[in-house]
């Protein structure tokens, strides 16, 4: 190894000639072409591994696919070495050429000794803080998962178990609607009303005008009593309840004077109770069938949430993740007014199901300032080089010297059990570390504005 090539490395500035020719004794000199595979995910970091010539690719597995998360362009950039202090160290990226290109390769207890020798103090420091530091993130990292999974999942459940009642109560009301009905048509047919009688009764069924879907309840309740009144009159049983599904369904008394003409007194009860069971069958089986629409809507903003099946990088409508996110939170925005300002639709290079851990992430965080209550504006735009997302919350702002620490990591002002301070941290990973964005807080006097800006392709082309 050429110690004069070493010299001017800025790794390597405060070492003596003698400490660098320690260093080229012990190391060689590993040549690298396009596509090869220097060092791989998951292996043990035995070796520590300088730059310098060349581009070298950090590739991760993410998702069942290789995303390049960062390069190695510059002479000094390392990697690896992490046993010189750990024994479980490995590396955290597959290491693969770009260009042709030349690195050191030290071998990790080399290096340990190296460092021991020149700067003990500095050893057991690097050694500690390397373990320290791996076991506090990945705990921290972990719980934070977990607390937003059992969220999501609490908040999904909420959200699946509304309609899921509501279909199950539909599917039980259904049961004794049709039971009332098969009831009513074996009393028209013991009260022996002729083939053309019923035909004209279900002329008469079919013929009612559905009332307007945007009438006021005082008009609808008023029909009910005439047609509640109308029923007693005639010696109709249960006239109350009766009432309560002919007239929703645009039944008036008038109707009810023609279907007494056509039924004949006896025929008069039966036939009105088959005609309101067939009204209560069709109004819920519209029930069912909007219940498991919005299962199906929500099993289908997971899935959109998730990406599931689908390539890390895509090309995207960054309202879809948005509005995927406000289903999963849905639970969360009950007393909310969620307000949305999108522009027109602009599509962008980028990883999904990441940003939709930041969206997540910053609309929670949104709520949570305005404890529950409050107006979320989500505002959507861009030029002809990025998009913008906003994300505004009417809570009582954020200090300014809040928001200049916000982006550190395990900084939280949340209280103990609540918060990890990883949130605004991944965030930030995300967007600028691996999209190539920016994220800003704007703090105001009555609320807080997370600004989101993304390139719309990728960084480097």
């Amino acid at each position: 190894m050429d110690t004069t090539e070493l010299s001017r490395i800025e790794l390597f500035a405060g070492l003596g000639d003698e400490q660098l020719a320690e260093l080229a004794a012990g190391a060689t000199e590993t040549r690298f072409a396009p596509g090869e595979v220097v060092f791989a995910e998951g292996g043990y970091a035995d070796d520590w591994w300088v730059l310098l010539e060349g581009v070298i690719g950090l590739v991760r597995r993410i998702d069942r696919e290789d995303v390049e998360v960062a390069r190695m362009a510059t002479p000094g950039q390392w990697a690896g070495g992490f046993r010189a202090w750990d024994v479980d160290g490995v590396y955290l990226a597959t290491g693969r050429g770009v260009t042709e290109g030349r690195l050191l390769r030290l071998p990790a207890p080399r290096l340990r000794e190296l460092v021991g020798h020149w700067f003990p103090l500095a050893g057991h420091i690097i050694g500690g803080l390397h373990r320290t530091a791996r076991s506090i993130e990945s705990t921290a990292r972990q719980r934070d998962a977990l607390v937003t999974l059992g969220t999501l999942a609490a908040g999904l459940a909420h959200e699946l178990n509304n309609p899921a009642a509501a279909a199950i109560r539909a599917q039980q009301e259904l049961t004794v609607a049709c039971d009332t009905l098969l009831g009513a048509l074996t009393r028209l047919a013991g009260d022996d009303i002729t083939a053309g009688q019923f035909a004209e009764l279900d002329a008469l069924r079919r013929g009612v005008a559905a009332p307007d879907p945007h009438e006021d309840a005082m008009t609808r309740a008023d029909r009910e009593d005439a047609v509640a009144s109308w029923l007693q009159r005639h010696g109709v049983g249960e006239p109350w309840r009766l009432a309560a599904s002919l007239a929703p369904a645009g039944v008036d008394a008038a109707w009810c004077e023609r279907a007494a003409d056509a039924l004949g007194g006896p025929g008069l009860e039966p036939g009105l109770t088959w005609v309101a069971a067939t009204y209560d069958a069709r109004t819920l089986l519209a029930e069912v069938g909007e219940s498991t629409r919005r299962i199906s809507d929500l099993v289908g903003a997971v899935r959109s949430y998730s990406q599931l099946d689908r390539a890390s990088r895509q090309r995207i409508d960054p309202r879809d993740g948005l509005e995927s996110t406000l289903t999963i939170l849905g639970h969360k925005l009950t007393d909310v007014t969620v307000v949305r300002e999108y522009g027109d639709p602009r599509l962008l290079d980028a990883f999904p199901g990441e940003l939709n851990q930041v969206w997540t992430n910053l609309i929670d965080n949104a709520v949570d300032a305005m404890e529950g209550r409050g107006v979320l504006t989500v505002r959507l735009d861009g030029d002809e080089s990025d998009v913008l997302v906003e994300i505004s919350d009417t809570g009582p702002g954020m200090p300014a010297e809040v928001a200049a620490h916000a982006f550190e990591p395990f900084f939280t002002t949340k209280e103990v059990g609540k918060g990890t301070g990883l949130g605004l941290d991944i965030a930030r990973r995300i967007v600028v570390e691996r999209h190539g964005g920016t994220i800003t807080i704007e703090p105001r006097p009555t609320g807080t504005t997370v600004a989101v800006r993304l390139p719309l392709e990728p960084a480097g082309g």
